[in-house]
């Protein structure tokens, strides 16, 4: 694609950034067969491409954002399954979360866009604000007809139970069982304390179980994905500045082999910290972290898991988007899954997103509910005794739609392996 941006606004490093990829899209249009948006709403602007040549107009004549060109780019789930498909390579990824950036500092939005947006920011990476806030949203369920769509979403997210705290989500160290092969760092998320302790505590366990010390880095919170998706800049780079800092005091302290994540969504922004802080004093550290980062299934896959141990249901195994597309990590949660003796079967369109994608389905509930309703035919055709999956977003939506339990890779793996039996599957099974 040609582009005509100034001497003078190359000098931005940003623009510079949006430069390059731009020149790197052909308008081959390949992106529009996997792009659910496009799927769903079938608007050449609501593709990749179209989008693109949204964001090259808006960047390259440096103008404020458009409420035309704000609709299509905040329809754009950030799936990222255009990558995957991509002959040429554009790195879609970070070209949307420019325009975001864009977008945030020049377009006013309608005030009860900036108040959700606002309320959204302040409540869901933290996860005492996101327990009470869910508190709120049980007292407020029997009007939630009266409310706009929206605030009507919210309400309806909201869970109908939530766990206790864990304490194994406090700064602590839990040493190995057996020799001490590894020395890893696990990040907790934010909305995942609260929505789901289950899956850090089976983190843990099957860790320890098979050589890995596991540190809970003090200091570290949200990995900053869900303001950065929104355009907030500073505050994004505020919540991964704290971890950044978390983690390199182990690394320089005892040390670290690896920083597993186990919320595809949060995997996808930390690898790319190196990316996010290149310019600047924390570029060698951010770069450290990002190289660190890896994805559960990447570690217990070059672990030595027993192999056979589990009671053979028949798994329907979800790929979230942030999973196969922004990690590209394809066959590694389900060979993982079929090593411990699973039936795996996968949906027909696994590349199709469930509709979560961080706060889509809270701020596009229309689109995200069409895509849940979609995701959740394919998965019912394979007739699963459960789902699994590799990302909480993901877990709750489908979830909130799904007649089977929905647990985290994690949990099979650890029960397979010696662990107790995931709590959601007490109905399934025959033991």
């Amino acid at each position: 694609m040609q582009t005509n941006f100034s001497p003078e606004q190359l000098r931005d490093p940003g623009i510079k950034v949006a430069n390059d990829i731009l020149r790197t899209c052909v308008h081959c249009g390949f992106c529009t067969a996997t792009c659910p948006t496009y799927q769903v709403l079938g608007d050449e602007l609501d593709s990749p491409r179209g989008r693109i040549y949204l964001i090259k107009d808006m960047l390259e004549n440096d103008r404020p954002a458009d409420e035309r060109t704000v609709k299509h780019i905040d329809r754009c789930l950030s799936c990222l399954s255009c990558m995957s498909t991509c002959p040429s390579g554009v790195h879609y990824m970070h070209l949307v979360d420019l325009a975001r950036e864009h977008i945030d500092k020049t377009y006013k939005r309608p005030l009860m866009d900036r108040m959700i947006r606002w309320t959204l920011a302040r409540i869901l990476p933290y996860p005492g604000r996101f327990r009470l806030a869910i508190l709120g949203a049980w007292m407020g369920r029997p009007f939630r007809r009266l409310l706009p769509g929206k605030l009507r979403a919210m309400m309806e997210f909201a869970p109908d139970s939530l766990p206790p705290v864990s304490r194994n989500d406090d700064p602590q160290v839990f040493p190995a069982i057996g020799p001490r092969k590894r020395r890893v760092a696990l990040m907790t998320g934010c909305a995942q304390r609260a929505l789901n302790t289950d899956i850090n505590d089976a983190t843990i366990r099957i860790l320890r179980r098979h050589g890995c010390e596991v540190v809970i880095a003090r200091g570290m919170g949200c990995c900053g994905a869900l303001t950065h998706h929104m355009g907030k800049t500073d505050e994004s780079h505020a919540s991964a500045a704290r971890n950044i800092r978390a983690w390199m005091n182990e690394y320089r302290g005892e040390g670290l082999d690896a920083i597993v994540i186990n919320t595809s969504g949060c995997g996808t922004t930390v690898k790319d910290y190196g990316f996010m802080f290149r310019n600047g004093p924390l570029a060698e550290d951010a770069a450290k972290v990002s190289e660190l980062a890896c994805d559960i299934s990447e570690l217990l896959i070059e672990l030595d898991l027993p192999e056979g141990g589990a009671e053979p249901l028949r798994v329907a195994y979800h790929a979230a988007c942030s999973l196969q597309h922004g990690q590209q990590i394809k066959t590694h949660p389900k060979t993982l899954l079929k090593r411990a003796g699973f039936q795996v079967v996968e949906p027909r369109d696994p590349h199709l997103c469930c509709g979560s994608a961080g706060t889509y389905n809270l701020l596009q509930p229309e689109i995200a509910g069409e895509l849940k309703k979609r995701k959740l035919a394919t998965l019912a055709e394979v007739q699963p005794q459960v789902i699994a999956a590799g990302n909480i977003g993901c877990m709750i939506q489908i979830g909130s739609g799904a007649d089977v339990p929905v647990v985290h890779t994690v949990e099979l793996l650890d029960w397979a392996t010696g662990g107790p039996r995931p709590p959601a599957l007490s109905t399934v099974g025959g033991r």
